[in-house]
């Protein structure tokens, strides 16, 4: 667990509760990172200040936006998957009870707010990432993610619990329930539509008869 960068208490949030300092453990648990620029002209949606480029150490550069009051993360289109591939491995044993877990760290009772984009100020979307996570993030689908402090472990440790392939196992149940409903409709609508066709053929004979009927032929 992290200390606080003041008083080296431990920590289970980003104020400490022992002397009020604010830390940003959401990075410092899982990346170093340097301030590469002070400021940008985007701007953090929850505390509407100016964003800070920093870049996280991946071996190369990786820059991407982070606010130094509420240390949310801005990451670029694509810019998130390719910081995941980079530094966290995939499992493909599912551990159930760590995605359980993870899923329960969301709030039912927390207040639903949508934030703007910090490029083009427009209200984001949130989706649940990966559709499956449990995990809301806010999304711009023309310029990137926004992910709250303490998101990207989550992410990180839904990842490292073979989240990814647990995701992709429910994708294709989802579409193999959908094929199959979609092959029942079609042969039910093909069984109605034969049956309506026989329906309307004897219902056509039976009229004929009834014509002969009306005419008296007993000469």
């Amino acid at each position: 667990m992290a200390g606080c960068k003041k008083c080296g208490a431990p920590l289970q949030e980003i104020t400490c509760k022992y002397c009020g300092t604010r830390n940003d453990i959401n990075l410092q648990e899982i990346h170093e990172y340097t301030l590469k620029h002070p400021e940008t002209l985007r701007t953090c949606p929850t505390c509407n200040i100016s964003l800070q480029t920093i870049d996280l150490k991946t071996g190369g550069a990786f820059l991407i936006e982070r606010c130094h009051r509420c240390h949310g993360l801005f990451f670029d289109l694509n810019e998130l998957q390719a910081l995941i591939d980079l530094t966290v491995k995939h499992s493909y044993e599912i551990d159930y009870k760590k995605l359980y877990d993870n899923a329960q760290k969301v709030s039912l009772k927390e207040k639903v707010v949508y934030k703007k984009c910090p490029v083009c100020s427009k209200l984001m979307q949130r989706r649940n990432y990966e559709k499956s996570s449990g995990i809301i993030v806010d999304v711009c689908v023309k310029h990137g993610i926004w992910l709250d402090s303490g998101e990207l472990k989550r992410i990180y440790e839904w990842v490292k619990a073979g989240g990814i392939h647990h995701s992709k196992e429910q994708e294709k149940a989802r579409e193999k329930r959908e094929a199959r409903y979609e092959k029942e409709r079609t042969e039910r609508i093909k069984y109605d539509s034969k049956h309506l066709q026989r329906g309307s053929k004897n219902n056509s004979e039976i009229n004929l008869f009834d014509i002969f009927d009306f005419f008296d032929f007993n000469l």
